[in-house]
């Protein structure tokens, strides 16, 4: 990246820091059940709910608590279960149509991360209807009040639940972008392990390798307050000591719910401190190619943390320690070294291979600009990257996994 816009990036990155205190950040409430929703519901008044999930977690089940609840407490509910794993446009109108149809007063996003991605999208809508989701892509664009928004993760990963973002695919392009507006951050945040109890192992890997990918980036970067680093060390702490648990004892209930603080924690980092190229990447491949969101972060992770080189292995030393990857006191780049060598292992162990097989070479160009435009200036990388230095990670991810990156 040439000097100039990279004296634009940090400019930019560093009023943003300097604005973080001013901000109006919020957590969510957090619930522990769904069984609290009626209450919740009754409390603002709302009878009418639509809930957006997907096909998957309806077949699996999933929702079948929360219907049986809300049905014994006479709240009615309407579902859209058509959201794709990366939500486009098209899933928002459908659903918006489904809230007005039925003269809903809330929403209630159940599901992984595109479920509530789906969820924030339709109520930006709904607070502003005469705007396209396309005009509020950026940041603070929306700047209304949406209706009650509750999240419900059925996932232990995308750190959704807890976040200012809704990332959202246009049908027609399949161009990934993402909205960011302080009302987007949902009211409740019902962290049920319950929900989450059968997730197959594929999927809960995938996905507590993304709260991973959310601690890390957030921690690493430029932007970073002493809340958002205790934040990231917590999730790494908590992903480390219970990821392995979930993959092989779905059924383990502590260790869902520690999968699901480890989620909500990384968020609460990553939604002030931002992510990195991983995810700006990661956005551009699950636009083109529809690559589920936490495999792409899952592959990436390691590679990008190669490239960021010594700048990040302070840092990586302490996430390392944290993880009890590395004892206290081990040199830095070697501590960093393991903490990198621990994640390939992870993906070892769940079966995340290091390649991509949709890429086609011809698109590399254009997937770069996609995640250029999304990364510079927003994200405080530790390490600036333009378009053609980005190709780099397309190109990786088409070779054999027993390449090095040059």
């Amino acid at each position: 990246m040439n000097k100039v816009r990279k004296f634009y990036c940090r400019t930019f990155q560093t009023g943003l820091k300097i604005a973080l205190p001013f901000l109006p950040y919020r957590k969510p409430d957090i619930v522990g059940s769904v069984k609290a929703l009626p209450d919740i519901l009754h409390k603002h008044r709302c009878d009418r709910i639509l809930i957006i999930t997907d096909a998957g977690i309806t077949k699996l089940g999933l929702i079948r608590r929360l219907e049986k609840v809300l049905t014994l407490n006479h709240i009615s509910y309407f579902i859209y279960d058509k959201t794709v794993a990366n939500p486009t446009t098209a899933n928002v109108a459908e659903a918006l149509e489904l809230y007005h149809s039925n003269i809903c007063n809330a929403i209630i996003g159940f599901g992984g991360g595109s479920s509530m991605d789906c969820a924030k999208a339709v109520g930006a809508r709904i607070a502003k209807p005469k705007q396209s989701l396309a005009r509020m892509k950026g940041i603070l664009k929306v700047h209304k009040k949406l209706p009650l928004l509750i999240a419900v993760p059925t996932t232990a990963g995308t750190g959704s639940e807890t976040t200012l973002a809704a990332v959202i695919t246009d049908a027609e392009t399949r161009h990934k972008y993402a909205i960011n507006d302080f009302p987007l951050i949902p009211k409740y945040a019902v962290l049920d392990p319950k929900v989450t109890l059968s997730l197959p192992p594929a999927i809960t890997a995938t996905t507590g390798m993304d709260a991973l990918t959310h601690a890390v980036e957030a921690y690493i970067g430029r932007s970073t307050t002493y809340g958002t680093r205790k934040n990231a060390l917590m999730a790494v702490r908590l992903i480390f000591e219970n990821i392995d648990k979930v993959y092989q004892d779905g059924s383990d209930i502590d260790a869902r719910r520690n999968m699901l603080h480890a989620s909500f924690y990384a968020g609460c980092a990553f939604t002030k401190s931002y992510v990195g190229y991983v995810h700006a990447v990661a956005h551009s491949l699950g636009g083109e190619y529809n690559v589920p969101h936490g495999l792409a972060n899952a592959i990436l992770l390691p590679f990008v943390l190669e490239a960021y080189g010594s700048c990040i292995h302070k840092k990586l030393y302490r996430l390392s320690v944290a993880a009890g990857v590395s004892e206290k006191g081990t040199p830095y780049d070697i501590a960093a070294r393991e903490f990198i060598e621990a994640v390939k292992d992870m993906k070892k162990r769940f079966d995340i291979g290091d390649t991509v097989k949709e890429i086609r070479e011809e698109d590399i160009p254009k997937l770069a600009h996609y995640a250029d435009k999304e990364g510079n200036p927003l994200y405080p990388v530790p390490v600036l990257m333009d378009a053609a230095e980005l190709e780099q990670f397309y190109n990786l991810l088409m070779e054999t996994p027993s390449c090095e990156m040059i």
